[in-house]
């Protein structure tokens, strides 16, 4: 890190899954970790040393509050989300809308309102937390699949803007991460719907999946990672075999990978 002096850091969605791990990894790290939660007096098991602020991502109001409450911060880590699941024709598109408000829009926000004291500052660190499904997507996750994919664009882009400033931007894609997420995802079936035996197979396979995943300090050291080297790469894969997958994207026609994204989730 450049300087000896303290740096703060605001991990969103730091009450529970990945936000937890990475919060306390900074802790743990001697930042000052402030951590967002929808509902801070109701957290079951806070990180210890972490000063909680309220947020509410689908509420602009809300996100302005948190980031004049939060004052300066040197690193954001924009990890709070919404996991959403079902087939595109079926999704509601007010679901469509607060996913996409929560998902991109918020955390976007959040980074427009904390860029400009990193940028005086001339030292910042900005990571998205995406996922892997943004570069393998899956049938009837698309709404979640679009929300990280467009998370990683205004990612790619920001780079080159704010790098001059002293500022690194990278965004972490987990893959399969064994956090309980599946117990939370939102899941939109129309009864009787002609799409029921494939999504249910699908979640099946997801849910094994994410059972059966790295632990979410594995992603939080990712993240700690990108926020410590000098110079963020922009992307970073951690979780279902991402070495051999990214290898394997390259170097295969996109419908191949498609198809064996598809397999992996039971498929055919």
């Amino acid at each position: 890190m450049p300087r000896t002096t303290r740096r703060t850091a605001l991990v969103t969605g730091a009450s529970s899954g990945i936000g937890h791990a990475v919060a306390a990894e900074l802790v743990a790290r001697g930042y000052r970790v402030l951590g967002t939660s929808r509902r801070p007096e109701a957290l079951a098991a806070p990180v210890p040393g972490v000063e909680y602020l309220a947020l509410d991502l689908a509420d602009p109001a809300s996100v302005e509050a948190c980031a004049e409450a939060a004052g300066e911060v040197d690193v954001l880590v924009n990890n709070a989300g919404e996991s959403q699941s079902g087939p595109l024709e079926e999704l509601p598109p007010e679901a469509l809308e607060r996913l996409f408000r929560i998902n991109v829009f918020g955390a976007v926000r959040l980074t427009q309102l904390l860029l400009p004291g990193m940028r005086e500052r001339r030292w910042g660190r900005v990571v998205m937390v995406g996922s892997m499904l943004a570069s393998f997507p899956l049938a009837h996750r698309s709404s979640y699949v679009a929300s990280k994919a467009a998370l990683r664009g205004f990612a790619d882009a920001l780079r080159r803007e704010v790098s001059p400033y002293g500022i690194g931007v990278a965004t972490v894609e987990p893959g399969s991460i064994n956090t309980g997420i599946s117990e939370r995802r939102t899941q939109y079936l129309r009864e009787g719907s002609p799409y029921t035996d494939d999504y249910r197979t699908m979640i099946k396979h997801l849910d094994a999946n994410e059972a059966r995943g790295v632990p979410a300090r594995a992603v939080a050291r990712t993240v700690v990672r990108a926020v410590e080297t000098r110079n963020p790469r922009p992307l970073y894969a951690v979780g279902s075999n991402a070495p051999v997958v990214f290898a394997l994207r390259r170097l295969l026609p996109r419908a191949v990978i498609l198809r064996m994204t598809a397999r992996r989730h039971g498929l055919g």
